[in-house]
């Protein structure tokens, strides 16, 4: 009889199949752990510094970030390290391997042209939503969703729709977890917000999300479900507001959304 590791998939959101033991390599996850550890606020750390935000002791943070440094992933003077751009060899590989983003990208062209907005599709990574395909033109937006940017699942529309999809014991234990943080003054920050919020997403198969990351700009989001009706991610479009009404921006683009979901269905 084997035996499973005893703890959780490292990654919420991702259905990880069970692993034993012999199987664990756990130098790759500290490694992994390290590279993570770095953001905008930890962008130079000391082997101590990092040791403690990965719960290792600084002799062994400092091992990991030497063998990480020699690989070419981490760069040092000494006695800070920091990332260097190899690191992006990694989200890189995945966009260019995964099926996925290749697969949707002709149907981003057809959102783009129907609704004249930035087209996207969207996956759940832990708590947060990842860009993995876009279409249209830049914007001077300071969240900056370019392909591989990262943002809190609950401010946004793509990540509003994929947690009230998920299963209601799941959603409830993941919002158990969360602190919420208030960008803006229409941030949803209580949680009972936003369970009503996300009930009603469910509901009704779609989301919109209005101001909560940045002032002046909105989301529309549909689920893009594959050809076994499991759900693999979003579709979704942001613009900003002006003076167009919320009613009237969801008969604009809603329909041009499920219309391309339903086409990708049995593609994706």
């Amino acid at each position: 009889m084997t035996t499973e590791l005893a703890m959780r998939p490292p990654i919420a959101g991702i259905d990880a199949p069970a692993l034993e033991k012999k199987d664990w390599i756990a130098g790759l996850e500290k490694g992994l752990g390290l590279i993570e550890a770095f953001d905008d606020a930890h962008q130079r750390m000391t082997a101590s510094q990092a040791g403690e935000r990965c719960g290792m002791t600084r002799t062994a943070a400092r091992r990991y970030l030497l063998t990480l440094q020699y690989l070419g992933y981490v760069a040092s003077d000494g006695k800070l390290f920091w990332l260097t751009p190899r690191v992006l060899r990694i989200g890189q590989s995945y966009l260019e391997s995964a099926r996925l983003p290749r697969v949707v990208q002709p149907f981003l062209q057809r959102v783009t042209a129907g609704t004249q907005e930035i087209a996207y599709v969207s996956v759940l990574d832990g708590d947060e939503i990842v860009y993995i395909a876009r279409n249209g033109s830049n914007r001077p937006m300071s969240t900056g969703y370019v392909l591989g940017s990262r943002v809190q699942a609950q401010v946004t529309s793509a990540g509003m729709l994929i947690l009230a999809m998920r299963d209601p014991a799941w959603l409830e234990d993941w919002l158990q977890q969360q602190t919420f943080k208030a960008y803006t003054s229409h941030t949803i920050a209580s949680k009972d917000r936003m369970r009503v919020e996300l009930a009603r997403i469910r509901q009704q198969g779609w989301a919109v999300s209005e101001q909560q990351l940045e002032m002046n700009y909105r989301g529309v989001a549909v689920p893009l479900i594959d050809r076994h009706g499991a759900l693999m991610g979003a579709l979704n479009v942001t613009m900003p507001m002006g003076n167009e009404s919320t009613d009237d921006a969801v008969r604009r683009v809603l329909p041009v959304l499920q219309e391309t979901a339903r086409a990708m269905r049995n593609l994706i």
